[in-house]
């Protein structure tokens, strides 16, 4: 055989073994990105396979839990509105609802008082109840008590949604006490009243004549309950409390069953600051009342009126300036009623002022104890020295004497009982 064929014969044979294990080896191919479009690593949803036999049960995609509990909560009314942070977050936004309303309706309340004050000063010295001014003013002084009146019953509508919320209930007529709705109708009743323009119709139909003087009483018993509205000042002082914004201090107090209303703040703020409050209130008073004795006297100076009130408020009376009118006289009562209970509170801060404090009491008790010890034992030592004296002059031979010894029964006497 010739060397050459072998050779071709055994390159053959490698090529073809080569081929085989080529084909046995599993192909790998590199690519780039650019390639190729990337593949999103997000889960795409199982494509629907048009086949005849169905996909068995197994098989099949399973529902995302997530999307059944989104589409739950967007769909179930009762689910959204029964979770709880919808709940608080409901709850956090009436809230902070009810506290502006009241600050709307007490910078309203204030504006229309300061208006009508205004206008019933100029109307005694500047122009006359029938000049276009005071009917301009007190168009406004009407339009702001509207705005008033509803805004009250919008603070009251958030006030009963709140309750409902608490309570869980789902018909707000619940809330609707009996109780509730009288004070609902006071509170409107005393907001409303207002001086309205009585010569505007007259205005309008140039008739020039001047007020009688009953319009003119009426307009001022209509103008003193506008003060009536500075009641929102202390429902303003207790929605910005710190104890009735303060979730840990609410829940301890409804824990104890207390309710954080006007009265418990005012009563803290008497606690921790009785001279300020006191001092406050009597000032607020005392304008108040000088003020609406001036507008009934007419003819009075304000200081003059305010010299009268506060005498009175002080149950001095002096006699020098008495109110003539009946309303003259009732301001005056009032204001006697009034300045006998701050003197009651004056008195009550200035006596617990006076008392001890606890760790006080502690050190005065100790003292005494300590005091009320010496003088037992210094009388106790009196009895024994006073014993053995009497004893002495009374048996012994040699200090016999009757004189000395009623001396020292006598003291003898004084220490038993000292």
């Amino acid at each position: 055989m010739d060397p050459k064929d072998a050779d071709c014969r055994i390159c053959s044979i490698s090529e073809n073994v080569e081929m085989q294990e080529r084909q046995k080896l599993p192909e790998i191919i590199i690519t780039s990105k650019d390639d190729e479009p990337q593949e999103s690593s997000v889960p795409q949803p199982p494509q629907e396979v048009n086949t005849i036999l169905p996909i068995p049960p197994r098989l099949r995609p399973k529902p995302n839990p997530l999307n059944l509990n989104k589409t739950k909560a967007n769909d179930d009314p009762y689910w959204r509105t029964h979770n709880i942070g919808w709940r608080l977050v409901r709850r956090r936004n009436l809230f902070l609802r009810r506290q502006r309303l009241n600050d709307c309706a007490l910078t309203v309340g204030i504006f229309g008082v300061v208006l009508m004050v205004m206008e019933t000063e100029l109307s005694w010295s500047v122009y006359s109840k029938s000049s276009v001014y005071s009917l301009a003013l007190k168009s406004i002084i009407s339009v702001t008590t509207v705005i008033l009146v509803g805004l009250i019953i919008a603070y009251h509508c958030c006030e009963v949604q709140l309750y409902t919320h608490d309570i869980g209930a789902e018909d707000w007529r619940i809330g609707m006490t009996t109780e509730r709705v009288t004070l609902i109708v006071l509170e409107l009743v005393a907001v409303a009243i207002h001086p309205y323009p009585m010569g505007l119709t007259a205005y309008f139909q140039e008739n020039k004549a001047q007020p009688t003087l009953s319009e003119t009483e009426l307009e001022i018993v209509l103008a003193l309950p506008m003060f009536l509205r500075l009641y929102l000042l202390g429902r303003a002082m207790m929605l910005h409390s710190r104890l009735f914004t303060d979730t840990a201090s609410r829940s301890i107090g409804a824990l104890n069953k207390i309710h954080f209303n006007t009265r418990f703040v005012c009563k803290t703020l008497m606690t921790n600051y009785p001279g300020t409050v006191l001092m406050i209130f009597s000032v607020s008073l005392w304008i108040v009342a000088a003020w609406g004795l001036h507008v009934w006297r007419g003819t009075s100076n304000y200081m003059e009126a305010l010299w009268m009130v506060s005498v009175t408020f002080l149950s001095i009376g002096y006699g020098d300036v008495v109110p003539h009118t009946y309303c003259g006289r009732s301001i005056c009562l009032l204001t006697g009623i009034m300045g006998a209970g701050c003197t009651v509170l004056v008195v009550a801060v200035v006596a617990r002022k006076l008392e001890l404090t606890r760790a006080e009491k502690h050190v005065h008790n100790f003292m005494m104890d300590s005091h009320i010890t010496k003088r037992i034992k210094i009388a106790a030592a009196n009895v024994l020295r006073e014993t053995w004296l009497i004893y002495k002059h009374a048996k012994l031979p040699s200090q016999k004497d009757q004189t000395r010894v009623r001396d020292h029964q006598r003291k003898l006497l004084l220490a038993i009982h000292q």
